[in-house]
Parts: structure tokens; C-alpha cells; sequence
């Protein structure tokens, strides 16, 4: 992901948004990519809530398992690929939009 080897997508590591520190980060794609060890299991409603704020900051959130990113690093990076191609969402709710 780093230096923009991953289809031209760059990030960087440990940033910090809305308080929290992101594993890496595209503020160009606007993405969260997070890589989660043993220490998050069992602790998904935390996890859940972190994805909810930095939703609110207009971040897409993936996550991985280490065990993901060394064992099947081709699905990794194909499932990031494919999170970037997808349109940003639109920042203004339906009802924002029509006033």
C-alpha cells in the first residue's frame, strides 16, 4: 500500500482521524484499510463503533485479519482494488440533496 504500489492507491500508515489511529489510510480515496490482530477478537462492538465514526468522517472502512494479509495477500490487495473502484459515497443525504 505504501508509496502508491498498490494500482497507483496511496496511503500511509498510523494516521490519525476523528481520534483514532487508522493502520493505513487514503485521504485521496478516502479509505480506512484496517489490519486486526488477535487482540480485536471478541471486541467487535468496539471495532463496530470506530468503523461508525470514521464513517461519519466520510471514510470507507475495510477490514483484514493478519492471518489475511499473510496468507492470502492476493485477495487482499483485490479486495482493495475493488473498494477503490468504487464510486465515493456522496457526502449529502437524499434530503440535504433536494433542498
Amino acid at each position: 500500500m505504501r508509496a502508491g504500489r498498490l494500482h497507483a492507491v496511496k496511503s500511509k500508515r498510523q494516521v490519525l482521524i476523528a481520534g483514532f489511529i487508522a493502520d493505513f489510510a487514503s485521504k485521496s480515496r478516502r479509505l480506512v484499510i484496517e489490519v486486526d490482530g488477535d487482540t480485536h477478537a471478541g471486541d467487535e462492538a468496539r471495532d463496530e463503533r470506530r468503523t461508525a465514526v470514521l464513517e461519519a468522517h466520510g471514510y470507507r472502512v475495510i477490514r483484514f485479519t493478519n492471518a489475511d494479509v499473510a496468507m492470502n495477500f492476493d485477495a487482499v490487495s483485490e479486495a482493495i482494488v475493488a473498494t477503490t473502484a468504487a464510486p465515493l459515497p456522496d457526502p449529502l443525504s437524499t434530503g440535504e440533496r433536494e433542498k
